[in-house]
Formats: structure tokens, C-alpha cells, sequence
């Protein structure tokens, strides 16, 4: 299976940064992602990153990316995760809201089993980091329909036809949330549940 690895925004975006520039989306989410895809590659799996650029790709190219390699090597051969970091406002200040979350598209898709197998390998890796914190706040989930995972109609989700997942990892104008994420401990942590996750999602997709 193919892992296509999307980084949220590009160098051009504006306002996707923390209140104290500390953070900046654009670069964090490139940083996260091209470790993600090295340490993929080290396991054997066939990982790329979607967007090698530094400035901004739109949503529509992203996607005839993702869907062109559909059309090379089957649909079902796919997978796509998109990393980005949260916000709770675009004010510009800090805020209080907290914690991890992953996003599908609406309803029953491709994309629900990846984003179960994130949300459990999220659960291992951040539960142990955080033994203080309410599972409910560290991470983040939508039950209405029965699983765990958040919907949208986010275009990098809805425009690809492969199994596709959007992980939002904490918050970047939550002032606890930057000073973990920039850590070393907190970049480890971020890109483990990445890599265990995605991991898990290939072996049960090979078990089928």
C-alpha cells in the first residue's frame, strides 16, 4: 500500500501560527510529516510526502495528486493522512482548548478504519505522557455516530477517493500545548502516533 503523508499550509498562509509566532503551522506540520515518512520508509512501507513544497499547494492540486496515484495503482492500494496543528479562535490570542482529534469525511468512508487505528495509537502513546489530564480533553472525539473519529467536509478528505484522515495535533494558540509540541518529547510523541498508527491501519488492511 501506498502512504501519501499531506502537510497542512504552506510558507504563504496567513495567520496559521501561534500567538507568539513560537509555532508556525506551515513549518511544524512539514516537520512532523517528512520524520513520518522516514521513519515509514524504515519499515518497509511505501511513503511519500504529497507535498514536498513549502508554499501553499491548493486543496484541488493536493487532491488530483492523491487521485492520480489512485489511478496508477488502485484506490484500495491508498491511503492518505494530512497533518495539521489546531486553533480555538483567529484572534490572535491564546486560548484554553486542548487536546488531539482526527477528522474523516461525513459518513461511513475509507477513511474511518485509519482514523480508528490513529485514534488507538494515540490513546497508547499521549495517555502515559498526560496521566493527569481527562481522556476526554487529551483526546478529542465525535460519538454521535458511533465511532470516535470527527467529520467534515474538508476538501483533502472529500476530494480524494482513497482512505483519507486529518489529525489535528493540539492546539497552537493554547500557550501548554506550544511549549509541548516544540519539545523534543513532544515532537516524539507526535510523530509515534503518527507511525504506530499508520502501521496498524497497513497490517489490517493486509489481514483482509
Amino acid at each position: 500500500m501506498k502512504v501519501l503523508i499531506d502537510n497542512g499550509h504552506g510558507n504563504d498562509t496567513p495567520g496559521k501560527c501561534s500567538p507568539d509566532r513560537r509555532l508556525l503551522e506551515y513549518r511544524y506540520a512539514r516537520e512532523i510529516a517528512s520524520e513520518t515518512v522516514r521513519r515509514l520508509r524504515a519499515e518497509g512501507v511505501d511513503a511519500d510526502l504529497l507535498v514536498p513544497e513549502t508554499t501553499d499547494i491548493s486543496l484541488s492540486e493536493r487532491a488530483r495528486r492523491a487521485n492520480k496515484v489512485c489511478d496508477a495503482i488502485g484506490t484500495a492500494n491508498v491511503c492518505l493522512v494530512s497533518i495539521h496543528v489546531n486553533a480555538a479562535g483567529s484572534d490572535g490570542k491564546w486560548h484554553e482548548a486542548s487536546g488531539w482529534e482526527a477528522w474523516t469525511s461525513r459518513g461511513q468512508t475509507r477513511g474511518d478504519a485509519l482514523a480508528d487505528a490513529l485514534y488507538d495509537a494515540a490513546g497508547r502513546v499521549l495517555s502515559p505522557i498526560f496521566p493527569s489530564r481527562k481522556l476526554s480533553t487529551l483526546i478529542r472525539t465525535d460519538l454521535s455516530d458511533g465511532d470516535r473519529d470527527k467529520e467534515a467536509g474538508f476538501a483533502i478528505l472529500k476530494s480524494t477517493r482513497c482512505a483519507a484522515c486529518l489529525t489535528e495535533n493540539f492546539f497552537q494558540d493554547c500557550r501548554r500545548d506550544v511549549d509541548w509540541l516544540l519539545s523534543p518529547a513532544g515532537r516524539e510523541a507526535i510523530v509515534r502516533l503518527h507511525v504506530e498508527g499508520i502501521l496498524s491501519y497497513l497490517r489490517a488492511q493486509a489481514r483482509k
